[in-house]
């Protein structure tokens, strides 16, 4: 109860003292604005006002309840709803019909968005699932009282009766009741509005089926009612007299509810046994037990149809006895027996009513229960008890106030607003019209230069709020401001639209690039004479997909051009000739190494050759093989092809050695490097130098450019192995060298 006491306090500036004077205030402030005026459906709005009023009534709504089921439909004839209202009524008062009015607001547009759609062909006539959940989300995002949903869906009641009493349904009310209202009121309890909104509906969505199935119902409503009530009160009497306090509840069940499940289930109408249902409430599980064996003494019993849920479970935690009994007249009547806190758990934990039967396996919706918008639910439904409690005779006090009070906060991080033609848009919360912008089209978002908040131009970094229409002001072109990425200027709180923004700018820079490989393309082939030539075919030859590949790798400086002039000049080699005659010489060793470089270990002038796979060097190990008619092979005594050959014959290995040091000096010896490096203009001219200042003759090169990175094998004269590493060691600090290997 303190949730209400605080909120007297929250409303004494506008103090009411008497509720049913309040109620009669707001009647007699309402009737000059709403007298000869009328809503959509052609029923008078002085009248539906009055109807609504009664109708929360009846439901156990406080007489400010009641009161604001008047101030709701003013609001539209005001000029400053909020300012008028909470001067008159209270700050309460103003806040209930200004969130309540958003709200019909809301209904219109998505059922005018709805019924476009289904002209235009864009969608079926039925909501579609994403549009029937952002409208119950964002009824639960607007219902930070309670009493908001309670005037929505006793409005909706009472336009649903107008249009029985006139024959007439538009179909877009009676689908979104059915879609939205009725599964809501079911989630909430509110079990008299959810069947009256579900018959009323299905009356004028599908008539012929629901005359099918009143003709098989061979009573009445009214009529099964009281049967049904005569029922409640012999059970309930004869338990009590057996020594079990009990109470039960009873309901026939509706025409929508029998088709439905007919439907979910495939079952002919002579299966289904709950047409008439009741619920046993006892305190115990023995008394649970007990209260059955009576049913069947009374009633003869259906052993088909019996579940015993109590000994056995559902995987939910759901716990109550089923079974089907047949009346002294033969007609079948469900009854479920539970205590008290397993009857509590089914209506108000994860085996809610509405969870098993919308969610579950065998439901017949497709909803999937949401733990957050589960949880909104539990405690709006408690808050419908305690309103329920406060206009008790037992609690006169609580309920002198009657200020309408703020129930549930909406602690949800997301906001719900609409577009200028209704469709819902949910953002996280913090976000602005940018954001706003970008979940529509990202191309919306580039050009956004302005926008308008219910009407009012705003600035683009205001923070949006949930029931807010909003429309961008865009430009013919253009893209983003860099200004949007900056977190401090509060422009963006979607991350999905941080990203667009950065990829906007990222698309720039690549096609800046691209532009600037291009011109170099152009020019290369303006000074070849080549300009006819086809460049999406040169791109291809050059192994790329397309030409903008192409010049965006030139422009990035990661394909040489010298790669374009080598496929235009196949005669040319892959390098340059003048580059060749400074750094390629004859080479000063030949097939084989001078005379007494190696010495074959107890033979003397036998012929020996270094084997060019390996191309071994001094200090490098190594070992000999016997050719055939080539004398010795000498090998590293690493080399793969050696260990091969050993495989094959080792016999015909034999001990070698380097010859002594100073005849070794005068032996120069070929071995190869391999280079891995990002291919770019001099790249060649830059690594010859390196040779060249370490005194290393190059007697041969080998280039290949593979989709800016170069392949090189350069072939140098050495002495000494032991110095290569560090001549390769100046060669990894070229700009762009990747790796550099002895092969």
């Amino acid at each position: 109860m303190n949730r209400f006491e605080n909120a007297k306090d929250e409303g004494s500036d506008g103090p009411i003292s008497d509720e049913e004077d309040v109620v009669e205030r707001a009647r007699l402030f309402a009737k000059p604005f709403l007298v000869g005026e009328k809503l959509l459906t052609g029923e008078s709005t002085w009248e539906h006002a009055q109807a609504v009023c009664e109708l929360v009534g009846s439901l156990g709504g406080s007489h400010s309840l009641q009161a604001a089921s008047y101030l709701v439909y003013a609001c539209e004839h005001l000029n400053k709803p909020h300012e008028v209202i909470s001067k008159a009524f209270g700050e309460p008062y103003a806040l209930l019909a200004t969130e309540t009015t958003k709200l019909v607001q809301l209904q219109k547009m998505a059922r005018s968005k709805s019924a476009l759609n289904a002209v235009a062909g864009s969608s079926s006539p039925q909501w579609g699932k994403e549009q029937t959940e952002a409208v119950r989300r964002m009824l639960m995002a607007f219902s930070k009282d309670l009493r908001v949903v309670m005037l929505r869906l006793s409005s909706r009641l009472q336009t649903l009766r107008y249009c029985a009493s006139q024959k007439s349904c538009p179909p877009e009310i009676a689908q979104e009741t059915l879609q939205v209202f009725a599964p809501l009121a079911n989630r909430l309890g509110i079990w008299q509005i959810k069947w009256e909104l579900e018959d009323l509906s299905f009356r004028f969505l599908e008539p012929q089926t629901y005359k099918e199935v009143a003709s098989w119902l061979d009573e009445k409503r009214h009529e099964r009612e009281n049967y049904i009530k005569a029922l409640l009160v012999e059970i309930e009497s004869k338990l009590l007299s057996s020594g079990i306090k009990a109470q039960v509840i009873g309901r026939p069940k509706h025409i929508y509810s029998i088709v439905k499940k007919m439907r979910g289930k495939s079952l002919g109408f002579d299966r289904i046994f709950d047409i008439r249902a009741l619920r046993i409430v006892v305190s115990s599980v023995n008394d649970c037990y007990a209260a059955l064996g009576w049913i069947n003494e009374r009633f003869e019993p259906i052993p088909s149809e019996f579940d015993d849920y109590i000994a056995k479970p559902k995987a939910n935690g759901y716990q109550s006895l089923h079974c089907v009994v047949r009346d002294d007249s033969g007609k079948p009547i469900e009854i479920q027996i539970r205590t008290l806190e397993m009857n509590e758990h089914a209506e108000f934990g994860v085996a809610a009513h509405w969870a098993y039967k919308e969610a579950g396996v065998k439901g017949y919706q497709g909803v999937v229960a949401n733990s957050t918008y589960d949880a909104k639910i539990a405690v709006l439904r408690q808050l419908l008890a305690w309103e329920r409690e406060l206009v008790q005779p037992q609690d006169g006090n609580a309920a002198s106030n009657g200020s309408p009070t703020v129930g549930a906060q909406d602690s949800d991080e997301r906001i719900y607003v609409l577009s200028p033609v209704a469709e819902i848009v949910e953002l996280p919360l913090g976000s602005t019209a940018v954001d706003f912008a970008y979940s529509i089209h990202t191309n919306l978002g580039h050009r956004c230069r302005g926008a308008r908040v219910d009407g009012a131009m705003v600035p683009l970094n205001t923070p949006l709020k949930s029931g807010q229409t909003v429309e961008v002001v865009t430009a013919k072109e253009g893209g983003p401001s860099r200004d949007w990425l900056n977190a401090e200027l509060g422009f963006l709180a979607s991350p999905r639209a941080r990203s667009k923004v950065r990829a906007w700018f990222n698309a720039q820079v690549a096609q800046e690039t691209i532009a600037r490989g291009r011109d170099l393309v152009e020019k290369l082939l303006q000074r070849e004479g080549k300009t006819a030539l086809n460049l999406e075919s040169l791109a291809s030859q050059l192994g790329f997909k397309a030409s903008e590949d192409l010049f965006e790798a030139v422009g990035k400086d990661e394909f040489s051009l010298r790669n374009i002039e080598q496929l235009i000049h196949p005669e040319t080699q892959a390098l340059e000739v003048d580059e060749l005659s400074k750094v390629q010489r004859k080479s000063r060793a030949e097939d084989s190494p001078a005379k007494g470089a190696v010495l074959v270990v107890g033979l003397d002038s036998l012929m020996t050759q270094l084997a060019r796979c390996c191309k071994p060097a001094p200090p490098d190990l190594i070992q000999g093989f016997v050719t055939r008619g080539k004398g010795v092979s000498i090998h590293r005594q690493s080399c793969p092809n050696f260990k091969q050959l050993i495989a094959k014959d080792i016999g015909r290995v034999i001990q070698v050695a380097w010859g002594r040091s100073d005849t070794a000096s005068a032996a120069f010896y070929p071995v190869d490097v391999a280079l891995e490096a990002n291919d770019r203009q001099g790249l060649l001219r830059d690594i010859s130098e390196v040779f060249a200042k370490e005194r290393m003759n190059v007697v041969g090169v080998q280039t290949q450019s593979i989709k800016g990175v170069a392949w090189m094998t350069f072939t140098v004269e050495i002495n000494d192995a032991s110095k290569l590493e560090k001549v390769l060691k100046l060669v990894r600090e070229v700009s762009g060298v990747r790796a550099a290997r002895r092969r």
